[in-house]
Parts: structure tokens; sequence; C-alpha cells
């Protein structure tokens, strides 16, 4: 699996959306992603890549192509 399925898997799964909507994926206009889902859609990216995100880039974190470029900023190839 690539890092980039991955990443998707965990939005998905978090976000209990499926792949096709993942593009338009934003926090507080998909329903499930609101400051509750914020954190925790955080936390397991973290586990996921084995990751620490900075605080500032937890709050840039705002959709699915920003969340991209800050896992990518944290080493990650996607």
């Amino acid at each position: 699996m690539t890092n980039l399925e991955r990443y998707n898997n965990v939005l998905c799964d978090i976000l209990q959306i499926t792949e096709d909507e993942l593009p338009n994926a934003r926090l507080k206009e998909t329903q499930t992603w609101d400051s509750v889902g914020h954190m925790t859609l955080l936390s397991a990216i973290e586990d996921e890549f084995d990751i620490f995100i900075e605080p500032e880039d937890m709050m840039s974190l705002d959709s699915y192509e920003t969340g991209k470029d800050i896992v990518r900023k944290y080493g990650v190839e996607l």
C-alpha cells in the first residue's frame, strides 16, 4: 500500500466518507470534520505515519489537499 493510499484510508475512516468525496473534504464543510473530528484526524495521521504535527500545522490543516502538503512537510512521500 502506498503512502497516498494510507493517507486516503485514514481520512475516509475518520471522516466516514468515500474516496470519491476526498477531493472536496474540508474542515467544517464535511459533516464529520468538526473540531472533534479534526483532532481525531490529526491523531490518526500522526499515528499512521509516525510523525508529530506542530501546532501551527494543525491549525492550517483545513482540506484534503492541505493535509497532503502537511504530511509531505514531515518527510512522508505521497
